[in-house]
């Protein structure tokens, strides 16, 4: 059953500046989906909305039955329902990890207070660190705490704006993983927008991808990953090589095999030393185009002439090879 409901939302913000174009989906109670897309494809203006924040040209939103009502419609903005964590962590300086998660509870029963700040501080993994001022802490722990203070009020839905993008890739990594186990525990509905495939695969299991404010696909990442609708799609997943006098055609590099079978001879222009296998830029023999392949034993080298075969089954194609091409 559908909990959050996006109904065709469009904004314009100026005749060159469209943010979202009749953008529509649904999510299940507890249902935690990512929505990928470059700068400027609308996903903040997206959150926006969703949270009440943002006033749409065209559209809904509705949490369970109730309306979102946007600025023009409500006298103090947004929802405690609803929570948007920005990349900006926004913490008091000069209050300490728990002063900080309890601070949206200031108006609310004392004991109850200190029973939530607590659940937060060992939910997240914070007791520790209780007593610590944000300066004192990494960036991991003070996206933490940004996210402790939201979760405070009891939100039904949280919206996460690339609040990780300031992160290193170890630090994100641990934090995506660990924050993913506490929503789908917690049976919390999430929507975090970030234009790192990478992130979003590891925080859900569901994809929404944005492009220039539309809406071009969604579903599972092995979905879109083998039926992409578009080549921006399929681009976000892989390089994509081009198949010789087959215009709109591709192949993933993935699914082009070194065989001394394969009917297609290449020379090696380069060889790339990368953490699962060594990529090779080749050049096809007969008809010049360059390829990217992957030597997963690697055992091959610039210069070195191979025989390349693939499965026609792996064949990607678009009716228009120029459309949607990611810049």
């Amino acid at each position: 059953m559908s909990y959050l409901n996006i109904e065709n939302l469009s904004k314009q913000y100026d005749e060159k500046n469209i943010a979202l174009k009749q953008v529509g989906f649904s999510l299940g109670k507890g249902e935690v989906v990512s929505v990928l897309g470059e700068s400027g494809s609308g996903k903040s203006t997206l959150l926006k909305i969703i949270a009440g924040l943002e006033t749409q040209d065209e559209g809904r939103v509705f949490l369970a039955d109730e309306k979102i009502l946007n600025p023009s419609e409500k006298l103090v903005a947004g929802y405690d329902e609803i929570k948007l964590i920005h990349q900006q962590y926004k913490l008091y300086l000069n209050s300490t990890v728990e002063e900080n998660i309890g601070r949206p509870l200031l108006l609310y029963d004392k004991e109850y207070r200190k029973e939530r700040v607590e659940e937060i501080l060992e939910m997240l993994n914070l007791s520790d660190f209780r007593h610590k001022y944000p300066k004192q802490l990494s960036g991991g722990q003070q996206q933490k705490v940004a996210i402790g203070r939201a979760l405070s009020i009891e939100p039904e839905v949280l919206l996460l704006d690339e609040p990780f993008s300031s992160l290193d890739t170890i630090q994100k990594r641990v934090l995506i993983e660990e924050l993913r186990h506490i929503f789908v525990d917690s049976e919390m509905t999430v929507v975090f927008v970030t234009h790192d495939l990478d992130d979003a695969l590891l925080m859900s299991k569901k994809l929404f991808i944005l492009k220039s404010g539309e809406l071009v696909q969604h579903g599972s990442p092995k979905e879109i990953f083998r039926n992409p609708k578009n080549l921006y799609t399929a681009q976000l997943f892989s390089h994509l090589n081009p198949l010789p006098q087959n215009e709109g055609a591709y192949l993933r590099p993935s699914d082009v095999k070194i065989e001394e079978s394969g009917l297609l001879k290449a020379e090696i222009i380069t060889a790339q030393y990368l953490i699962h296998y060594t990529q090779l830029t080749v050049r096809l023999e007969e008809s010049g185009v360059v390829w990217k392949i992957e030597d997963q034993e690697r055992l091959y080298k610039k210069g070195d002439v191979i025989q390349l075969s693939f499965l026609e089954d792996n064949i990607i194609s678009f009716e228009k090879s120029g459309e949607n091409v990611l810049a």
